[in-house]
């Protein structure tokens, strides 16, 4: 299996942002995402400057894929969605039909990110002959499903031509809304929001009323109060048949974090205990069909 770094989900500044990626250009990541997937309205980087960086990047030895919006609200976000599907030299992650669309019109091959509701082998296939060549499993799936996916796809024909990657670590994506939560918080309107959410470089911690860290708040995403670690599970993983593990960026320890799960695949069993790292509670619960929040993890 291979390693790999999603995309930013934060408003980080500029060259927090820059600097994120020149350091881990030299980390043992084999693929590196980038690009504003969560909302239009963060600027950080213009489309051009994404795609300048990619391209930049890319010239270190890693695979650069450019990551396009989740939510699409308006002809500028599409416009800008287009720009990126139309980079010219780079794989695009499409994270909604309209991107898929986009590259499927070029004839150019694509990834799906895990926003995308593929739940069986038949869509795998439709999404293969537009030209999927890999697809990040929705988050909320099971071992077992996916399991039961990938023989389907080998039982088409297609099980080797498409790569499968899980999202291994990090807060999980779970929806999106065309209201802004953090500006809510502040009381402010979504169209005045002034980027509110760059106050919180990991999230708006929302609790439960008794108390428990249920949800992050990022905008207009809402991710798991918990952190996904599914590095215990990586020998299932394998098994499975799954290519690649993703990374999900957060601020802190992500030297070490990359670090464990290279020296893991390495072959370093005794190297899966993230906890020093985490920045909350772990959870594994839907890798293990269980509630999301829980944390099963037994295997090494």
């Amino acid at each position: 299996m291979r390693l790999s770094l999603g995309a930013i989900p934060y408003l980080w500044p500029r060259q927090t942002v820059e600097d994120f990626y020149q350091l881990h250009v030299n980390s043992p990541v084999d693929v590196i995402y980038l690009g504003e997937t969560v909302c239009a309205k963060r600027r950080t980087l213009k489309i051009a400057e994404w795609i300048d960086l990619a391209k930049e990047l890319a010239t270190e030895g890693k695979q650069i894929v450019l990551s396009t919006l989740t939510l699409i609200e308006a002809k500028s976000d599409m416009a800008g969605v287009k720009r990126l599907c139309n980079n010219g030299d780079l794989l695009v992650e499409a994270n909604d039909m309209g991107a898929v669309q986009l590259m499927a019109e070029q004839s150019l091959p694509f990834v799906t990110g895990p926003s995308l509701n593929i739940y069986n082998a038949y869509t795998l296939k439709l999404l293969y002959k537009q030209g999927l060549m890999r697809w990040v499993m929705p988050v909320e799936l099971n071992a077992e499903t996916l399991k039961d996916i990938l023989a389907d796809a080998a039982a088409m024909g297609i099980g080797d031509k498409i790569e499968t990657e899980v999202f291994s670590f990090g807060r999980l994506p779970l929806a999106y809304s065309a209201r802004c939560f953090t500006a809510r918080f502040h009381n402010v309107p979504k169209d005045d929001c002034q980027l509110v959410c760059q106050n919180y470089p990991e999230g708006l911690a929302m609790d439960s009323q008794e108390g428990l860290d249920f949800f992050t708040i990022n905008g207009i995403q809402t991710q798991s109060g918990h952190i996904q670690n599914l590095l215990p599970h990586w020998q299932q993983m394998q098994q499975i048949g799954v290519d690649m593990m993703r990374i999900s960026p957060q601020p802190h320890y992500m030297v070490e974090i990359i670090k464990r799960h290279y020296q893991v695949l390495q072959g370093d069993s005794m190297a899966t205990d993230l906890q020093p790292w985490l920045t909350a509670a772990a959870c594994d619960g839907y890798w293990c069909g269980k509630p999301g929040m829980d944390y099963i993890a037994v295997e090494t």
